[in-house]
């Protein structure tokens, strides 16, 4: 009997589980057809770029300083540091005004590589860490309505091409900030209307805007803050913490030794990226090491 009864409950269980898995399904499933697979080819590095929705309008409605307001750049580097931390796979992340670029490695597997999940789980980080972080940098300036991003994913299959759309980044960031250096100069210093400051810089070279800069309001460009410059690039650092641990001995008696281990830290930097300097000093990044 006792055997029976085993036989019994098994079949029990057996009939339990084909019963739920039948009514998991429905005749409503075959839904599930129209999704598009959005796998990323294998052995690429995925970039997810994200830039701000419309903030010409945000940056004037919260009173944005020009050409740069260091705590808008601030914020967006704490946003895209909060992205990393989060998201463990990214390896590296340059910034410039409203914009970031994360990469994640070639290697990353997470999410079976899906493109959908790339973007929408960096943009939605990001933009809700925009939120969240607002006060820590515009303490004085209620946020009045709630900012938008959109996001792009972009795969580059060599190192190469990587450091190429890096470089991409960045040279836009010099030519973007000279061009809103001098526009502005002219319109606060200068006297000039908006009208009147694009068109005198229609058609001039960037040498043409250093002269304007220097001889009209005594700027040398290159002195300008480097994070207007370079823009941010966040990536993780190796670094060596020593604490002091105590151990007893024998009896009574304790010694304190010194301990030391590795652990990774972030760090943000404003540094050339478009030269080979950058990478020799970070081998880390493309070893997957870091």
């Amino acid at each position: 009997m006792r055997i029976g009864a085993h036989w019994l409950q098994r079949r029990l269980r057996l009939l339990s589980a084909v019963c739920r898995r039948g009514m998991a399904k429905s005749k409503f499933e075959y839904v599930r057809d129209f999704e598009a697979p959005d796998t990323c080819l294998p052995n690429c590095w995925v970039v997810v770029r994200v830039d701000g929705r419309n903030f010409h309008r945000f940056s004037e409605k919260h009173n944005f300083e020009k050409p740069n307001d260091i705590r808008a750049l601030q914020l967006m580097n704490r946003c895209a540091q909060n992205v990393m931390e989060e998201l463990k796979d990214i390896c590296l992340a340059y910034g410039q005004s409203d914009e970031y670029s994360f990469v994640f490695h070639k290697k990353s597997s997470w999410y079976k590589r899906r493109a959908s999940k790339f973007m929408t789980h960096v943009v939605s980080q990001l933009a809700s860490s925009y939120v969240f972080y607002w006060k820590e940098f515009f303490p004085n300036q209620p946020i009045l309505y709630p900012p938008g991003f959109d996001g792009r994913v972009i795969l580059y299959p060599s190192e190469q091409n990587l450091k190429d759309y890096l470089s991409w980044r960045q040279a836009d960031c010099h030519i973007n900030n000279l061009y809103n250096t001098v526009f502005w100069m002219l319109v606060q210093r200068g006297g000039l209307t908006p009208a009147q400051a694009q068109k005198r810089l229609q058609g001039t070279l960037a040498a043409d805007k250093n002269e304007i800069l220097f001889s009209e309001f005594n700027i040398n460009y290159n002195n300008e803050p480097l994070m207007y410059r370079k823009g941010s690039v966040i990536l993780k650092k190796k670094v060596n913490e020593i604490s002091t641990k105590v151990i007893k001995l024998k009896g009574e008696e304790e010694i304190e030794v010194e301990v030391s281990r590795s652990r990774n830290q972030f760090a943000i930097l404003h540094c050339d990226i478009i030269s080979d300097t950058f990478w020799e000093e970070n081998p880390d990044i493309f070893s997957g090491e870091s």
